[in-house]
């Protein structure tokens, strides 16, 4: 029974995999393959009828998945990952960040090698420039510094500057962090920071959307960014020019409604051209120190654990705030709500409704739905 077991899921992953194989079928058409079958064994088991009567699918994309038969690559993988004690994480697991259930074009697929939970209760991205200069630097260590006693993840995309400023000293302070790769996990890039990755994985991880032997094309480190805006709470942006990946990822946090936050600096500077943009505009936040930023998340009394646990209650709204309650209010009965009626029927903004529906969902009063929809726990 247990093989039989085992089995079904190994086959279940195949198809997983596959699905992100197939040509034209990207993130949002496979979400929407999946909020129809329910899963990637009955997408890609469909009838070339069933594909085609789902809207926005057309012909080209139905045949594509009807057609498909190759499972090689996919086969190829699973090798890859259980040689290598990857964890395959799909849109659909228990195990799927859910911060990016809230992101429409977040990837199907994540291949993860590490500790820390993908869901832990409190994750910050810190981006900036890859030539930051010393006051750049110091701010940096400085900021992950101060958040040691707080529970707080970091996560940033591994390149040269800020971000891997930011990784070693977050291990070096032993916080968790989790470097989102824009490749496979068959390598690291860039090469010098190999060993500081491999410090990572004991106390925080590798994560990226991308199969063994993908190379890391410059096309692939936008797509990388969307991960590190989406999957965490807020962005800072430590030293930036008015151009590049930072800036790249905090319009992403933004278009996410997520928190996003800047440290500014002299109007000459050019590293700090794009923090005082970010700011200018009002697309970022003011902080000067760890501490306006824990104060404006309301994290600076909280020690709030690594990984938020919770047990259903029958009696809901004993354990709610009056934020958290509103929200429950907006669902009648066993009624789906896309995050988007949310954010409108509760004319609060974007990026405290997305905090106030996590919250719900890990307190298992709210359980998310393919396609961005949620309802409520019976």
């Amino acid at each position: 029974m247990l093989t039989a077991k085992i089995s079904n899921m190994q086959e279940e992953l195949r198809h997983q995999i596959a699905l992100t194989q197939i040509p034209q079928i990207g993130d949002i058409v496979a979400k929407k393959l999946l909020a129809h079958f329910g899963s990637a064994s009955e997408v890609l088991n469909a009838s070339r009828k069933e594909l085609g009567n789902i809207p926005d699918i057309g012909i080209v994309r139905a045949d594509a998945i009807f057609q498909f038969r190759d499972y090689r690559k996919a086969d190829k993988e699973i090798d890859f990952l259980e040689k290598h004690n990857i964890q395959a994480i799909f849109y659909t697991s228990t195990a799927y960040p859910k911060r990016l259930h809230h992101c429409a074009d977040s990837p199907v697929m994540l291949y993860y090698k590490g500790t820390t939970n993908l869901n832990a209760a409190r994750m910050v991205s810190i981006v900036g420039t890859r030539t930051p200069g010393e006051y750049g630097k110091n701010m940096c260590a400085q900021l992950v510094e101060a958040l040691t006693s707080h529970n707080v993840v970091i996560i940033s995309g591994m390149a040269y500057g800020i971000d891997i400023i930011a990784h070693k000293r977050a291990v070096q302070q032993r916080i968790p962090t989790i470097g989102v790769l824009a490749h496979g996990l068959d390598r690291i890039y860039p090469q010098q920071h190999r060993s500081t990755a491999m410090e990572m994985i004991d106390n925080g991880g590798l994560l990226t959307e991308f199969p063994s032997y993908t190379q890391p094309d410059r096309q692939h480190f936008p797509m990388r960014n969307r991960i590190v805006a989406g999957i965490a709470d807020a962005t800072i942006v430590i030293e930036s020019g008015t151009q590049g990946g930072s800036m790249i990822t905090a319009d992403i946090a933004n278009s996410y409604n997520k928190d996003v936050f800047a440290i500014p600096g002299r109007a000459n500077d050019p590293h700090a051209a794009g923090c005082n943009e970010l700011i200018r505009t009002n697309k970022a936040m003011l902080i000067t120190s760890a501490t306006d930023f824990l104060q404006t998340m309301g994290w600076h009394t909280d020690n709030t654990p690594s990984a938020v646990k919770f047990n259903p209650q029958k009696e809901l709204f004993i354990t709610l705030d009056d934020a958290e309650k509103h929200i429950v209010t907006l669902f009648s009965g066993d009624a789906e709500k896309h995050i988007d009626e949310l954010r409108k029927e509760s004319h609060l903004p974007g990026s405290q409704v997305n905090s106030l529906v996590l919250k719900l969902e890990m307190r298992h009063v709210l359980k998310s739905l393919p396609g961005q929809k949620y309802q409520l726990v019976n």
